[in-house]
């Protein structure tokens, strides 16, 4: 296992693109629940707070495929420095407008805005993909980008809250408007990694998305979405039916701990089975563990079966990345990772709605029910799919 991470990263170029990567990649995870928890801190209006920042994310989601098609057409570092910093100013000014109390429907349109900011997550993918597709490395690669999202994730978002909650309102999505600024910058400076611009022919200038195969893993992504957000969402409820809301933080780590040892000794495997046939069993495994957390009976346990539930999430989009490399050309790369990224950011809003709704209706345990049905869904997609993706 050690000797496929030190080829990757004896690469010349790598270890700049992590540090410039995770520089850049830990505040974007913080922008939208510091959004979120600045609009509590300063109104108490939870309805607002939720609101404001599902603007942002959504903005997000659906203006960010059309980023990163201009991203293919003309380039990384003609493209992102105006967006990003149009991004950011409008993130400032969302800031400003909250610390002057400005009319709700401002605070609207500054969040839809500032939801331009450029993927991270797929022009760090692209360029992995530039430098390692269709060699061995890239499995180790997309392994070792897979951990790192999960630990920005981690400290992320208990970091925006940290510092809106013990500073002052604004001291989260202030941060994350630096460090954004510091990240962007060192990521752009590493130009033997960028990938280059591929001309693309006016017949072929549609979306990436009308690629079939394409649809199919946005499909699957956007269920596994919704596994991991109502996971989430129903254990916090599940630790404070048990008398011990806090619970809720050690079990969420031994989640995404099972998910980053797995995901980091995956990367060091190699597998012999096909990309597909590797998909369609990390869905298996997925699905089956998914419904393992409805039947534990306390906290410790539900950590415990966590901790093995994580084991699948990693290893899985591990490999839907590996595929999606292998479906996508590379004229549309940076697009078509995008897609993937909002059919997980899409999941993972429905996931946490629809867990909501189920545990407000049938108690915290019922929130698992919702994990269980997406992880059936991914199966039956990825079935339905099977053909197109071996024709892809």
């Amino acid at each position: 296992m050690t000797k496929a991470y030190r080829a990757l990263l004896q690469t010349p170029g790598v270890t700049a693109l992590i540090i410039a990567g995770s520089l850049a990649r830990l505040p974007q995870t913080m922008v939208g629940i510091g959004i979120i928890v600045m609009l509590v801190q300063k109104t108490g209006l939870y309805w607002l707070a939720g609101a404001v920042g599902g603007t942002f994310t959504l903005a997000n989601a659906l203006i960010g495929p059309r980023i990163s098609r201009l991203v293919d057409r003309h380039g990384q570092s003609r493209v992102v420095p105006p967006v990003a910093a149009f991004s950011l100013g409008m993130l400032l000014a969302l800031i400003i407008a909250v610390y002057a109390n400005g009319p709700v429907p401002l605070l609207f349109l500054l969040a839809a805005l500032a939801g331009t900011l450029p993927s991270l997550p797929a022009l760090i993918r692209a360029r992995w993909t530039h430098l390692f597709r269709g060699k061995p490395e890239l499995h180790t690669a997309f392994s070792l980008d897979t951990v790192l999202v999960e630990c920005a994730f981690i400290i992320g978002p208990p970091l925006a809250i940290a510092l809106s909650t013990s500073l002052f309102a604004e001291a989260a999505p202030l941060f994350a408007v630096a460090m954004l600024t510091v990240g962007i910058t060192a990521f752009l400076k590493q130009r033997e990694t960028e990938p280059p611009v591929i001309p693309v022919l006016n017949s072929d200038s549609t979306s990436a998305l009308q690629i079939p195969g394409l649809r199919v893993i946005v499909l699957a992504l956007m269920a596994l979405g919704v596994v991991g957000s109502s996971i989430d969402v129903t254990v916090v409820a599940f630790a404070k039916a048990q008398d011990w809301p806090p619970a809720a933080s050690f079990i969420l780590a031994a989640y995404a701990a099972g998910s980053m040892l797995a995901g980091i000794t995956f990367g060091g495997l190699k597998i012999g089975a096909s990309m597909q046939t590797q998909f369609l069993m990390g869905t298996l495994v997925l699905a089956a563990t998914a419904w393992l957390p409805i039947l534990a009976p306390g906290v410790y346990a539900l950590a415990a079966i966590l901790f093995v539930a994580g084991m699948a999430f990693a290893p899985t989009f591990i490999v839907v990345m590996n595929l999606g490399t292998m479906v996508v050309p590379a004229a549309k790369m940076t697009e078509g990772l995008t897609w993937m990224s909002t059919g997980v950011g899409v999941g993972m809003a429905a996931g946490g709605f629809l867990a909501g709704v189920t545990i407000d209706h049938f108690g915290a345990r019922a929130g698992f029910a919702v994990a269980m049905f997406a992880g059936v869904s991914m199966v039956t997609i990825v079935l339905a799919g099977m053909r197109t993706l071996r024709a892809a």
